[in-house]
C-alpha cells in the first residue's frame, strides 16, 4: 500500500516562531505560524490542510459511490470547515463541516444526499477523524 509523506520545520517559540510545511510530492509548501493557526495571520495551518484532505477524499468517495451505482457525476464540489477550539488545557479539532454540491444527471436530491452521507461516513479521512463530529450539507445542481 502507498505511504504518503509530509514534513514540517518549526523555529523559535510558540508565539514568536514560524515554520514551513510541505507535502512529499512537492506540490505544496507553505509557511505557518501561531498567527496563521490561531489568529488571522498570513500562511497556512495544519487544520486547513486537514480540511483540504477531507474535502478531496470525500469528493472522490462520493464520485465512486455514484459511479458504482450507475450515476456518473459531471461535477462534485466539496469544502470543509475545520473548527479548532480550546479544549481543557490545550486545543482540539472539535468539528468539521463538509459542504458539497453535485451535478449528476438523472439523480434526485434525496438520493444524492444518501450517497453524500455514505461518503461522509466512509471516506478514508472521515474514518481517520472518527473522534471529531463531522456534519454535512449536500445539494444537487440541475
Amino acid at each position: 500500500m502507498a505511504v504518503r509523506k509530509a514534513e514540517a520545520q518549526w523555529t523559535g517559540t510558540l508565539r514568536e516562531g514560524s515554520g514551513t510545511m510541505r507535502v512529499g510530492s512537492g506540490s505544496f509548501e507553505g509557511p505557518y505560524s501561531f498567527g496563521s493557526r490561531f489568529e488571522d495571520g498570513k500562511g497556512t495551518n495544519p487544520e486547513e490542510l486537514i480540511g483540504a484532505a477531507h474535502a478531496g477524499c470525500f469528493s472522490m468517495a462520493l464520485a465512486v459511490g455514484l459511479q458504482r451505482s450507475g450515476h456518473t457525476p459531471e461535477q462534485i464540489s466539496a469544502s470543509a470547515d475545520v473548527t479548532i477550539e480550546k479544549v481543557g488545557e490545550g486545543f482540539g479539532i472539535t468539528k468539521i463541516h463538509l459542504s458539497t454540491v453535485g451535478r449528476v444527471p438523472g439523480l434526485d436530491e434525496a438520493t444524492f444526499k444518501e450517497f453524500a452521507e455514505n461518503a461522509r461516513a466512509n471516506c478514508v479521512v472521515s474514518k481517520a477523524l472518527a473522534g471529531v463530529t463531522i456534519t454535512l450539507d449536500a445539494k444537487l445542481e440541475s
